[in-house]
């Protein structure tokens, strides 16, 4: 049972490297499409925003590739240079979905708030739980496995509760960016392919994650049973 556990976990992380190519490669095949409308990922953020009356809400650049996120705290959505400049698919299909979260927390979407909620708790035990569990196992300390364990599913949750934010984000991106015309019927392919490739490593990852558990799990409780 360990052995297949095992397995599943590397298949499941090979799963997640798969992902991460599959999202690069939509998002430079899609870059180099421009939408018709020739308004960049900023002006679509800023237009969709405003049209919702989130005027607060700033959009801003910051560097890096595909580093493209709302802070709910600073209450801005902040788009790569790849995509704040550029009047391109992938720009606005990213553009719209950052903007889809930050509709998300104007109407106080119950899945974001929990995320929220859960995010200064997961971001003290996601950095101790790795500690915990190689210490439980060394020390041969069955206690201090099962507080690793116990952290390291908090972390889990978190993934699992971040997919239906992430899949709400990008079917409210895909609704705007048809209902007004920022893109035409023929482009919608490239925000799809872009989106769900996005959607893809969220899915991938939190995979990996639940058969990580499931194998800390199996080992804690055959060791349980060998005392």
């Amino acid at each position: 049972m360990y052995m297949l556990l095992l397995i599943l976990s590397i298949l499941a992380f090979g799963l997640t490297i798969w992902a991460q190519f599959l999202v690069k490669g939509n998002f430079n095949k899609w870059s180099k499409r421009m939408v018709h409308t020739g308004k960049t990922g900023a002006q679509v953020a800023r237009e969709i925003l405003d049209s919702h009356g989130l005027h607060h809400v700033a959009v801003e650049m910051v560097p890096g590739k595909l580093t493209d996120h709302y802070d709910p705290i600073a209450r801005k959505v902040r788009l790569s240079e790849s995509v704040y400049y550029h009047p391109s698919i992938a720009a606005v299909s990213v553009a719209a979905h950052e903007c889809g979260h930050a509709l998300q927390h104007q109407e106080a979407y119950g899945m974001l708030v929990l995320r929220h909620r859960l995010f200064p708790i997961v971001n003290f035990t996601s950095g101790i739980a790795p500690f915990l569990l190689i210490g439980g196992i060394l020390l041969q300390m069955l206690g201090l496995f099962a507080v690793g364990i116990l952290f390291f599913s908090l972390s889990v949750l978190f993934q699992v509760v971040t997919l239906p934010v992430e899949f709400n984000a990008s079917s409210r991106a895909k609704q705007i960016l048809l209902r007004d015309q920022y893109i035409r019927s023929d482009e919608e392919r490239g925000v799809s392919k872009v989106l769900n490739a996005a959607a893809l490593t969220y899915v991938a990852s939190t995979i990996y994650a639940i058969m990580e558990l499931l194998r800390f799990l199996f080992m804690f409780f055959a060791s349980q049973s060998d005392d």
